[in-house]
């Protein structure tokens, strides 16, 4: 394993940590035994970074990490977020910590971020003093690094930067994101500013793990690239940026893990080869002109009121437009979101609007999933 050093913090932080957002799951629930074993697993080939976050698994993400860590603990630094879409009042701060820390059975969260910043949320922070609360929790030994996540533009993003002195912050960022929210403008300036950057959705909620599409083989060929993915190009791609500290990965199975952790062994910065940057930028333009629509499936949108399974609704899409297979991607479809399953298909949608607003990406949702309607369940 690769460590890097965090500006501020001095602290040696392993290039991959470990993202609990996308957990393998049995039956409708987190498989905690394979998620333990993975864990386990992850730490002894050391990765020493996990994050986690409230809402994660509808919310009981927390719980589950905290018993994965189990006698991990002290091996790790452990990270999760205050949900500040949900925070209304100084003392719901000290609410949601004191829950968090209790769900994650420990006495201290290692780095804490204000999650999902966008400008409103950040204004009605400022507007709560949550640095002060960030600042005394901090004192408390409740908390020992203070950082944000965003979501939103770049501008918005300075301004986050230059109100206070961060010891870490985290971003999107992968090579079909470089000018979108931070972008790398933002990741240029933050490490300016002497602040540890946590790269997250380095493979856009999976879009680059899709089968190596035909027109990118050749390229792929001048750069002895034989992966039948571009997960392990994509993952060093970012970890290509020394301004990158960490990236996280949103891992479901112990292959995905694995394989990731042998990628993170190659993962030095500005490593990548002329003809390997060339295949990047030919995959970045063929997935730009196909991709339907920007969805990194966080599952911020969730739950719907009328159960739509809004993320799987545009994997299936996404899936389809970049790799052709139309009848393939409608056969999942159907069958995934199948009736009587817990999540419903898009035509459920009564266009109520109240996933538009929690979306990071700005999707039109309501008009996005006629296009699934119109793609997998027309005749």
């Amino acid at each position: 394993m690769l460590y890097r050093e965090t500006p501020r913090t001095k602290e040696k932080l392993s290039v991959l940590g470990f993202g609990c957002m996308r957990l393998p799951m049995q039956d409708g629930q987190i498989d905690e035994a394979t998620a333990s074993r993975m864990m386990h697993t992850a730490v002894e080939k050391g990765i020493n970074y996990v994050d986690t976050a409230w809402p994660y698994h509808g919310g009981q993400g927390e719980t589950s990490v905290g018993r994965m860590l189990k006698g991990l603990r002290d091996k790790v630094q452990l990270a999760t977020k205050l949900p500040s879409w949900l925070v209304k009042t100084r003392e719901d701060m000290d609410d949601f910590l004191d829950k968090q820390l209790t769900a994650l059975q420990t006495d201290h969260i290692d780095v804490y971020l204000l999650h999902s910043l966008t400008a409103d949320r950040w204004d009605n922070m400022m507007k709560l003093d949550a640095l002060s609360f960030m600042e005394k929790a901090r004192a408390a030994g409740k908390i020992r690094y203070i950082a944000f996540s965003f979501h939103d533009g770049v501008e918005t993003f300075k301004k986050i930067v230059d109100a206070y002195s961060w010891d870490l912050c985290q971003i999107q960022y992968n090579f079909l994101d470089d000018k979108f929210q931070a972008g790398t403008e933002g990741l240029k300036y933050a490490s300016g500013k002497g602040i540890g950057v946590i790269v997250m959705e380095p493979l856009k909620g999976g879009n680059l793990t899709l089968s190596m599409p035909e027109e990118l083989k050749g390229p792929a060929a001048l750069a002895r690239y034989s992966r039948p993915t571009l997960a392990d190009l994509g993952l060093r791609w970012v970890w290509n940026h020394p301004e990158v500290s960490i990236v996280l990965s949103g891992m479901s199975s112990y292959e995905q893990m694995t394989q990731n952790i042998e990628s993170a062994s190659r993962g030095s910065a500005d490593s990548l080869s002329s003809e390997e940057l060339a295949l990047v930028k030919a995959a970045k333009d063929l997935f730009t002109s196909r991709m339907r629509v920007p969805c990194t499936a966080c599952a911020y949108c969730r739950p719907c009121p009328q159960a739509v399974d809004i993320p799987q609704c545009f994997t299936n899409l996404n899936n389809a437009a970049i790799s052709g297979n139309w009848e393939g991607q409608k056969a999942n479809y159907s069958y995934i979101l199948a009736p009587g399953r817990e999540g419903k298909r898009a035509s459920a949608c009564v266009e109520c609007g109240a996933c538009e607003p929690k979306c990071p990406q700005r999707i039109p949702i309501r008009a996005k999933l006629k296009e699934v309607v119109a793609a997998f369940e027309s005749e």
